[in-house]
């Protein structure tokens, strides 16, 4: 279904606001964004991508809710608006169709205070216990640096009741350098019932330190959002940026920001087969050697950027430097040799039978689960879902080097295992293409602020990754990202029930999220 089929189909109710190269944007009334969305998403299959809020009470009034859906087949975006009076700040809620929306609907309504009627859980989301009710950080009279006195609001954590039921609290401090996270078990003896999980303990305010930053400012914050995609995370925004400033990035640059996805990929790929193989499942050579392997890729890092997690490199308008032709060189010779010996690692894994017991029929996530929660990345492409951002929606160099997507119909961890391997493999192979093939020339252009709004898309390591922003009188009005994590925590709950508790540690690594990436 095109845009106009999809104008044509809800007419009048749709108004067609700006058509871009790769985004559409729309208005709606409130009243029927929830059946207009729910069309799209179950009919047409449109996948929800993004939704955030926005505050436009100084211009007219009103709140702006905004969903995203990915048009895959037209390689655009396809962004719904509408406008919510500041005097009801309220609309029917998307989740009682769409179970995808489900937290950014509790986001906003925390951030904002605009209400989703109808929503089936409207418990707190980002505000834990000690912040006073009526507290919304995204409304533009907040202060960033307001100082809120201490309340004790209640959260109720969900129960299970019966003869032999037990709850196990995890957390939020764990033994080791994770961040926090708490997670409560329902169980029977061993078996799970319930699984929930309570996050954001870690909020770091980045949403609101952006607002009124310049482009390049921004930058330092956008790569810290989840460290261990920080070359994801900064080339998602600068893209965004680009697309705004009409920005042309030399066709150098495009391919070196390929090679530093790739690696960052490739790093983490080697961290998880490791620790899913050793910490998961307790074979500790295959978290010891991964865990040596991986640190030669941070050491490359540490060598090529100045740091150990492919930061600093990549800015609006290309690349902060170039990547001499012999440290190109070096990095294909470290990746290579690096993954050969973690395939070599991998292989002795996967021989052993005990290992298979461990990771098979493990944490399964059906194709119709995955599809429902709006799940991305490796979670949805190991229960069958053909959807990578390289492909769908490409951009560096990946048009003019296609990828290949990986993936597996068996849905548990050992899918998700093995989703890593081929994906790692396929990264090689790319690198080896690039840098073979790798263009002369400038590796940047210059890059001016304008005013406007655009999406940054990026297929990271953990999945899509997206960063929608709105440039106003050449400062950040809005910066929305929107990392992978956010849309894959609450699979846990589905993922969980039916295991043991001692798979819960080998169900989480296989998914690998992160705390800081999902609580900006």
């Amino acid at each position: 279904m095109n845009i106009q089929e999809i104008i044509a189909k809800f007419s009048p109710d749709l108004i067609l606001t700006r058509e871009a190269e790769d985004l559409v944007e729309i208005k709606v009334a409130r009243e029927n964004l929830a059946r207009v969305a729910t069309v799209l998403f179950q009919e047409y299959k449109f996948p929800l991508s993004h939704m955030l809020g926005t505050d436009n009470r100084k211009e007219n009034g009103t709140f702006g809710v905004h969903v995203i859906f990915s048009l895959d087949a037209e390689k655009k975006w396809l962004k719904i608006s509408t406008e919510i009076p500041e005097s009801d700040p309220q609309y029917p809620s998307l989740t009682k169709t769409i179970m995808a929306a489900h937290w950014y609907e509790r986001y906003l309504c925390d951030m904002f205070g605009v209400t989703p009627t109808g929503h089936p859980d409207m418990r707190r989301l980002v505000h834990h216990e000690n912040i006073p009710e009526g507290t919304h950080p995204l409304k533009k009279d907040f202060a960033w640096n307001a100082q809120l006195a201490h309340d004790n609001v209640p959260y109720p954590m969900h129960h299970v009741t019966g003869e032999g039921i037990f709850e196990i609290p995890v957390g939020p401090i764990h033994a080791g350098i994770i961040e926090p996270g708490h997670f409560r078990f329902n169980v029977a003896g061993e078996r799970i019932l319930t699984l929930e999980g309570k996050l954001f303990f870690t909020h770091k305010g980045v949403e609101k330190l952006l607002e009124g930053k310049n482009i390049l400012e921004a930058l330092p914050f956008i790569e810290r959002i989840s460290g261990d995609a920080a070359a994801s995370h900064a080339l998602a925004y600068a893209q965004a940026v680009e697309k705004i400033a009409g920005c042309v990035v030399p066709k150098r640059a495009q391919m070196l920001r390929v090679v530093l996805t790739e690696c960052e990929r490739i790093t983490m790929h080697i961290h998880d087969l490791a620790n899913i193989g050793g910490m998961g499942t307790g074979y500790s050579f295959i978290a010891a050697s991964g865990f040596r392997i991986k640190e030669r890729m941070m050491r490359l890092s540490q060598d090529i950027c100045g740091n150990r997690f492919w930061r600093g490199m990549t800015i609006p308008g290309g690349m902060k430097k170039d990547i001499s032709e012999k440290d190109l060189k070096k990095i294909l010779k470290i990746t290579e040799d690096a993954w050969k010996e973690m395939e070599k690692i991998t292989i002795i894994a996967l021989d052993s039978e005990g290992f298979l017991d461990r990771l098979q029929y493990t944490g399964e996530l059906s194709r119709e689960a995955a599809e429902a929660c709006g799940a991305v990345g490796v979670a949805a492409r190991a229960s069958m879902i053909n959807r990578d951002v390289r492909r769908d929606h490409p951009y560096a160099a990946y048009k003019d080097f296609p990828i290949k997507v990986i993936t597996k119909k068996s849905k548990d961890v050992f899918a998700r295992y093995r989703v890593r391997i081929k994906e790692a493999e396929q990264s090689i192979i790319l690198l080896q293409t690039l840098i073979g093939k790798m263009e002369k020339g400038s590796v940047f252009e210059k890059c001016e602020a304008r005013d406007g709004f655009a999406i940054g898309a990026v297929e990271s390591w953990r999945g899509e990754l997206l960063c929608a922003l709105q440039i106003k009188n050449g400062v950040i009005e809005r910066c929305a990202t929107r990392d992978p994590s956010f849309c894959n925590w609450a699979l846990f709950g589905i993922m969980g029930p039916g295991n043991i508790v001692p798979d819960f540690p080998l169900i989480n690594k296989s998914l690998n999220l992160s705390y800081s990436g999902t609580d900006l």
